[in-house]
């Protein structure tokens, strides 16, 4: 299957390749090991996947968001001490897709050839909270924007009333059915139940997720990413390195863009508010980048925290016009059989998200849709794939990553 208007194109020609990924089965907190098993697991099947010894690369960036300075060390020391520079990353649920971003900036600019981004998450049950309640907080600009919203509700979650109120937003802008959002979610689990890595597996039905506990706005507990622990991890290299090496390095990132925050963030938009600005941007730079659009790819990995933020994100990464969304969830042009398929993983929502290891995990998935390695969940003749990991905060970062025969 070529992808409309991608196969008459001169393909991109990578500098930074993909020597290879790795990831840990991710889990619910009651029942995980600790954060540096999980790195230990995920950073061993990386180098066994590439074939790189832990004394060829130059520098390594660990992301994860809850735990003490320097656990990036003591999860890496676990391997083995190479002594090259070890950076860690705190980025929100955009951490893992932060270390890939440097680690790809410092081989694209020639500072090293072999690079390892890993991250990982050792996560509480229930929903994310501040552990540091003795200073400013990061999301107080979020919150005073929240409070100027009607019928926002304190005692919720911050992350729910974020995305909940996003999406309120969104369905009284363009009208939208009720059942529109748990469709995602239905999705999601059919999905993930052909991911052996995946947390929840089983199927569920619109009526199911609907009737589910509500948690604010148009979301119930169904529609919710679970809390997860995990890890995952990529070894990134120059192209030279992995001819030299005789390494099968097929997948290439072709573009990648990071934004933050800009004033209309925060002017009153519930869903610019989460995050559909920066992505937009992002989005725009990559194709422009790239010379690719979003109707060339075949397939996405995308930031569904909620079921809420995959229906806003589709139109934000242009998969389909302003104000579409529902149509093109209810054609099934989301996933098999449709225009592009999102989330093949199960994504956030089944999947799971341990913030550190996601956009790594991310990354891994598109590496084996790619390569032709996802197994029961494989899009036909896939040869570009777009991630999507955004953290509020914030951070939205956007990859393109070809094929390369």
């Amino acid at each position: 299957m070529c992808s409309r208007g991608f196969c008459g194109r001169v393909k991109m020609v990578s500098r930074v390749r993909i020597a290879g990924v790795g990831m840990s089965r991710f889990s619910m907190p009651r029942r995980s090991e600790n954060y540096d098993v999980l790195a230990v697991e995920a950073i061993t099947a990386a180098l066994t996947d590439s074939g790189v010894e832990l004394a060829d690369i130059d520098q390594a960036y660990a992301g994860y968001v809850y735990g003490d300075s320097t656990s990036g060390q003591n999860s890496l020391y676990q391997v083995g001490l190479p002594g090259v520079p070890v950076v860690n990353v705190n980025n929100n649920c955009s951490t893992g897709s932060t270390a890939l971003w440097l680690a790809r900036q410092a081989v694209e600019s020639g500072a090293a050839r072999c690079v390892l981004a890993f991250g990982f998450e050792q996560m509480r049950p229930g929903a994310l909270g501040t552990v540091w309640d003795d200073r400013p907080s990061p999301f107080d600009r979020f919150t005073a924007a929240l409070d100027a919203v009607p019928g926002s509700d304190p005692g919720a979650p911050l992350a729910a009333r974020l995305f909940g109120g996003a999406g309120a937003a969104y369905a009284e802008r363009y009208d939208t059915r009720p059942d529109l959002f748990a469709r995602i979610a239905v999705k999601a689990r059919r999905h993930a139940a052909a991911n052996p890595n995946a947390v929840l597996r089983d199927p569920v039905t619109v009526e199911e997720v609907m009737a589910a506990p509500a948690v604010f706005g148009p979301l119930t507990r169904s529609q919710c990413c679970p809390p997860t622990c995990g890890a995952a991890a990529v070894l990134v290299c120059d192209a030279g390195f992995a001819r030299e090496r005789g390494l099968d390095a097929r997948v290439g990132v072709v573009a990648q863009s990071m934004t933050t925050d800009r004033p209309v963030s925060f002017e009153g938009d519930p869903i610019d508010l989460v995050g559909a600005d920066m992505t937009r941007r992002a989005a725009a730079r990559v194709y422009e980048t790239a010379g690719i659009g979003p109707e060339d790819i075949p397939v996405v990995e995308l930031h569904d925290c909620f079921t809420t933020n995959e229906v806003l994100t589709y139109e934000a990464l242009g998969l389909t016009g302003e104000g579409t969304a529902e149509r093109f969830v209810l054609d099934g042009e989301n996933t098999y059989g449709g225009r592009v398929v999102t989330n093949p993983s199960g994504g956030l929502l089944s999947k799971g998200h341990p913030l550190g290891a996601s956009g790594l995990a991310q990354c891994a998935e598109l590496v084996w849709q790619l390569e032709g390695r996802a197994g029961d969940r494989q899009v036909e003749g896939a040869r570009v794939g777009l991630q999507h990991n955004i953290g509020l905060g914030g951070a939205c970062v956007v990859t393109l990553y070809q094929r390369e025969d």
